[in-house]
């Protein structure tokens, strides 16, 4: 890496801990630290629930994916613009209001609570279990992505890089919490947007146009080439339910209740929306694109930065597809764009990382600390309590992450499988149907969660080789209606979703 592309980088990394340095002093309260008051506007909200969603998933995991098994993994990009459409669509604005009317519940287990009036406490300790196990798995993620690029980059030996990422991000986190890390996740998702559209449009135009990246792909393997030859019907369905995961991601959800009104709903669905689509579209190309240009071109350079390429049947191919971003960055670009390209990485991982670590933070504070041993905990004490609570949740993530072969891809899949299929039903059924109960709740997280660990850590073949998401989301959403409807309606609990129902309709 030249020093210029060092500097670049590093400025970077400042103006991100200057934000959060900014908005610690914006920082007053719990619901400011972990909803940002309820005031966000609807670029802000669309941008920072999308980069925070997407994660270094989008720029490492699906151009990874494209590069090493070609177009019949963007089956999932389809997957997840429907399932993230729909989530804008059906609901954003329900969620922003019905947390409002439930006694202005500020995270997911406290909205469960307040929505079941459950005096026991017993589902939101179990929503928030099911919190801190799926998202240290997923902010684990971030981290082996926050590694490969600090490996690749400057050198370094992939623990050093793994601890130096995960400094970083918790730095800003710790700060400024939701203000922070919303406004971070806002220009992150623009810097990641730019470099999506940019990254492949270069590449193609340095090898010479579409056509010859397309017959350079045919050459190495003509499957690569379209979304359905050699592509099983189990492969393409479990490639279409991640978009199922969309109702049940709490680090997404939580951007729907710190808009500042419903009435921003529809704007911010337009931009989360187009954000979403031209970004996925952007990953596909680049993994294609790729293939076709390290199998074709000197790539001897990357050798300098740390990426291995090896000769495979006489084919140049990278050891590590989930590279392939970073490789661009180094061969196409002068220096100070290539540092702006690799913030533009670190952009997508740290978005993601944040906000998750804020949400697990917010479950041990608000969640465990305060509903179970410290009612009367002040505001300040409970902001400390999280910020404690995101050190020691990013401290086990970094020791999950700690095998260098750790694939982003699968870390990813399984936490999104693990809340898609805990709390999407749940949260669907809470928002639209009367007629659910608390233990039809229980059950369904239950259910959920299980289902996701067992399907996908101990059965294999056949049709177990189905996406764990697909099961778990249907088995929990017939368990959670089926023991609601063995149970008896509340009024009172019948009476406030009447409520949240009409304020949605006015607005």
């Amino acid at each position: 890496m030249s020093l210029t592309t060092l500097i670049t980088f590093i400025v970077y990394l400042l103006g991100m801990l200057v934000i959060g340095l900014i908005m610690y002093y914006r920082t007053n309260n719990l619901s400011d630290y972990v909803l940002g008051g309820r005031n966000l506007g609807p670029g802000v909200a669309a941008l920072s629930a999308g980069a925070s969603d997407m994660s270094g998933w989008l720029l490492l995991g699906l151009p990874g994916a494209i590069y090493a098994s070609g177009m019949a993994e963007a089956w999932m990009a389809v997957g997840l613009a429907i399932g993230a459409y729909l989530n804008w669509q059906f609901v954003a604005k329900r969620l922003r209001v019905y947390t409002e009317v439930s006694n202005n519940a500020i995270t997911i287990p406290d909205f469960l609570e307040n929505r079941f009036k459950d005096k026991s406490h017993i589902l939101r300790v179990l929503s928030a279990l099911v919190i801190l196990l799926f998202f240290t798995f997923y902010t684990s993620s971030g981290m082996v992505a926050g590694a490969k690029l600090f490996e690749a980059s400057f050198g370094l030996s992939y623990q050093a890089a793994l601890w130096i990422g995960a400094i970083v991000v918790v730095g800003y986190t710790l700060l400024g919490g939701f203000l922070a890390v919303a406004w971070t996740d806002f220009i992150q998702g623009l810097l990641m947007f730019a470099a999506l559209i940019i990254v492949p449009i270069v590449a193609l135009n340095e090898m010479g146009g579409w056509n010859a990246a397309v017959q350079a792909v045919g050459e190495i393997d003509p499957t690569h080439l379209n979304m359905v030859q050699g592509v099983g019907i189990i492969a393409i369905l479990s490639s279409l339910a991640w978009g199922l995961g969309y109702f049940g991601q709490p680090h997404i959800l939580v951007r729907f209740m710190a808009l500042r009104s419903a009435k921003d709903v529809p704007k911010a669905r337009f931009y989360g929306t187009a954000w979403m689509v031209l970004g996925l579209y952007g990953a596909i190309f680049t993994g294609f694109v790729g293939l076709a240009f390290i199998s074709t071109q000197d790539v001897s350079v990357l050798s300098g930065f740390g990426i291995q390429v090896m000769d495979e049947n006489g084919i140049q191919m990278l050891a590590d597809p989930e590279k392939i971003f970073i490789a661009f960055s180094q061969l196409l670009f002068h220096p100070i764009i290539a540092g702006i390209l690799l913030a533009a990485i670190l952009s997508a991982i740290m978005s993601t990382i944040d906000s998750q670590l804020l949400v697990s933070s917010s479950a041990v504070a608000e969640d465990f600390y305060k509903a179970i041993f410290r009612k009367k905990a002040t505001d300040k004490e409970l902001v400390w309590i999280g910020r404690f609570a995101t050190v020691i949740i990013a401290l086990i993530a970094v020791i999950i992450a700690m095998n260098p072969e750790s694939s982003v891809l699968d870390l990813v899949s399984y936490a999104w499988a693990g809340f898609g299929a805990a709390f999407g039903p749940l949260v669907i059924l809470s928002l639209f149907w009367k007629g659910i109960t608390r233990n039809g709740a229980l059950v369904g997280i239950l259910v959920g969660a299980i289902t996701v660990i067992v399907w996908g850590d101990f059965l294999s073949g056949g049709i177990f080789d189905l996406y764990e998401l697909l099961p778990g989301f249907i088995l929990s959403l017939v368990s959670t209606v089926i023991v609601s409807l063995m149970g008896k309606p509340n009024p009172e609990i019948a009476a406030e979703f009447d409520q949240a129902v009409e304020i949605t309709k006015e607005r």
